[in-house]
């Protein structure tokens, strides 16, 4: 009987993994952690949020369970966790990328359907959210990734799909002359990440990169967490088009998440491939094996793979 208890509650993880995300969703939503940067209780945080004490007060339990916040005497603050990545305005905050899991949530929501018809589920959609939050995620490792890609040498960069410019960015800061292409609402939106940065060498291209030019001679062409949104056939289109965008001596580092060459671990992976699925037309998580084949098939040489964390640069040269 015990046993059958402790293989029940790897179960249970699994089914009721969505209880303290639901939690965090709402609390984000509601912008708890802003209020609680100095204790207060329940009740002047329910008026603060227009909200209900009742409610508020069971929800601020919730979230002193799950490490969030501190509980002194009825009164309730941010823990550590909550003040380095929860409150806005802070070096490192993540509300942005959490108010976009709260989309996901909609749309993984009719995940039943979208395995019955293969077709995404789109309930809703805020753009900003996204964007602002690939920013919250890359300026955790941005740093870091682009040491991997290795920039000696690079004067004309390429960051393509760079979303808010987080890499354009630093890639800039090093002297590099980078061009950032995006949808015109994306570019918007990169505009004012890259002008709050200071920072100057920044080209802007806005367009379609399934459809439109990219530009000439770049030694560096940097894809950073797009093809996983794309069906193979497009990804090889892209690849052609980079190759031709390329110099001579041009090399491209495409950053993915890592999934292994069966697409079943890191289990991470694998249920992104589930978000691609419900908010997707053709993407998925794709191994360093099918990339690299790609590269063969659009006259790519010289490839590399390089794990970093949970993702993975596959480099290739022209």
């Amino acid at each position: 009987m015990a046993d059958i208890l402790e293989q029940s509650k790897e179960l249970r993880k699994i089914w009721g993994g969505f209880q303290g995300a639901r939690v965090l969703l709402t609390a984000n939503n509601y912008r708890v952690f802003d209020y609680l940067k100095k204790q207060k209780a329940a009740a002047g945080l329910a008026k603060d949020i227009g909200a209900d004490k009742r409610a508020t007060e069971i929800l601020l339990d919730a979230l002193t369970g799950l490490g969030l916040l501190k509980k002194q005497k009825a009164q309730y603050k941010n823990s550590s966790l909550a003040s380095q990545f929860l409150v806005s305005g802070s070096p490192y905050y993540q509300g942005d990328i959490i108010r976009h899991a709260d989309t996901l949530w909609q749309n993984w929501s009719g995940l039943d359907n979208v395995v019955k018809t293969g077709k995404p589920h789109h309930v809703s959609h805020d753009h900003r959210a996204f964007i602002l939050g690939m920013h919250n995620l890359a300026v955790l490792k941005a740093d870091k990734v682009l040491k991997a890609v290795g920039l000696k040498g690079v004067k004309e960069a390429l960051d393509l799909g760079g979303g808010p410019g987080t890499y354009t960015i630093e890639m800039a800061k090093k002297g590099i002359s980078v061009t950032i292409f995006d949808t015109p609402e994306t570019i918007e939106i990169a505009k004012e990440v890259i002008k709050k940065s200071g920072v100057k060498n920044i080209n802007f291209l806005q367009g379609d990169f399934l459809a439109d030019d990219f530009g000439r001679d770049y030694d560096l062409i940097f894809i950073s967490q797009i093809l996983h949104a794309y069906s193979e056939d497009d990804n090889i289109m892209v690849l052609k088009k980079c190759r031709n965008a390329l110099n001579k001596n041009g090399r491209i580092v495409i950053q993915e998440f890592f999934i292994d060459k069966d697409r079943t671990h890191p289990v991470q992976a694998a249920l992104f491939s589930i978000n691609m699925l419900a908010n997707t037309s053709g993407g998925r998580c794709y191994s360093p094996e099918e990339v690299k084949r790609w590269y063969l098939k659009t006259g790519f040489r010289k490839i590399q793979k390089q794990l970093l964390a949970d993702s993975v640069l596959i480099s290739a040269e022209k």
